[in-house]
């Protein structure tokens, strides 16, 4: 066998072995940016024909808009550093779908180390994008119910602390005020008691959803605190704004008017509330401030109960 023969009949063999993967061959000649050659499996997966793809203009316009100036961008400046590359994106079918690429580039130098083509596969990575999708809305699921809380479906005691982490450092940063309200039944191991755990549940759900009813600041939270305690984070409440939206809670509790045959205070379910409000300047840390509100709540029990008690931290002359 001529060495000709040899080299066409390898030729064939190589490209039987490529053409029959599901990863897409392909050749650009550097020089004149055209295709030198790309496998037929192109059509099966895009639907544009092998002798469609002429150019680099090409591959650019069929490639989606949303990404089409980043991979271009990225490729064409990783092929003229010489550097081995790869890139996702989303290819345009010919009915006008797409689907998800990943392009895997390799620059090919002659002697002289200068670039003469580029050759690479492009890989069906649609199911693996899907997943990946999946599996970040899942990912974002979970992270919500993490910072809910089970029973009463408003944010629970980790949302509260990382939000009054974040809260204080934009509050002392920016010396405003931020106010806080911490929330406790009034006689609820009686109301357990009475009538039953299954009713207690249903209180403090109707209790979580009034006390959301009283926010009206875009950065106002109420949480569950623990048990049957609630609280209410104000951002750039100062305490005037902190007491009258304590006060709009026990309105709003009076009006949802829930039944507690034991309670001295009308027979109706009520709160005491403690309520502190600061402008973060290193006078009290958040641990502090934290204190000083429950034992303002401490304060409000102590003294009969279903009442406000408030303390505040006046900022230091700058």
């Amino acid at each position: 066998m001529s060495d000709v023969s040899k080299f066409l009949d390898d030729n064939a063999v190589y490209r039987t072995l490529l053409e029959s993967t599901k990863a897409i061959p392909w050749k650009i000649d550097w020089a004149t940016m055209k295709f030198a050659y790309i496998g037929p499996q192109i059509e099966a997966l895009l639907g544009w024909i092998p002798e469609s793809w002429v150019s680099v203009e090409d591959w650019a316009m069929r490639m989606h808009p949303e990404d089409r100036e980043y991979v271009v961008n990225f490729c064409v400046t990783q092929s003229q550093a010489g550097i081995d590359h790869e890139a996702d994106y989303r290819a345009l079918t010919k009915d006008n779908g797409y689907v998800w690429i990943r392009d895997v580039v390799h620059v090919v130098r002659n002697d002289r180390g200068e670039a003469e083509a580029l050759v690479g596969f492009m890989f069906d990575i649609t199911e693996r994008k899907k997943t990946e999708q999946e599996l970040l809305s899942l990912q974002k699921e979970l992270e919500v119910l993490s910072f809910k809380d089970g029973l009463t479906n408003i944010a629970n005691r980790r949302r509260f602390d990382s939000s009054f982490e974040l809260e204080w450092e934009r509050a002392r940063s920016e010396r405003h005020p931020l106010s806080m309200l911490l929330f406790d039944v009034d006689f609820f191991k009686q109301y357990n008691d009475l009538y039953g755990h299954a009713q207690g549940d249903q209180c403090l759900v109707d209790i979580a959803q009034t006390l959301n009813l009283a926010l009206d600041g875009p950065r106002d939270l109420v949480a569950r605190y623990g048990g049957e305690e609630f609280v209410v984070l104000l951002p750039e409440a100062d305490a005037g704004v902190a007491r009258k939206v304590a006060e709009r809670c026990q309105r709003l509790l009076q009006k949802k008017s829930i039944v507690h045959a034991l309670s001295p205070h009308g027979r109706r379910v009520t709160v005491s509330i403690g309520a502190g409000t600061v402008v973060p300047d290193g006078q009290v840390g958040p641990a502090g401030f934290i204190k000083a509100v429950d034992q303002q709540l401490y304060a409000a029990k102590n003294n009969g109960r279903h009442r406000i008690e408030h303390v505040q931290f006046k900022a230091k002359a700058p």
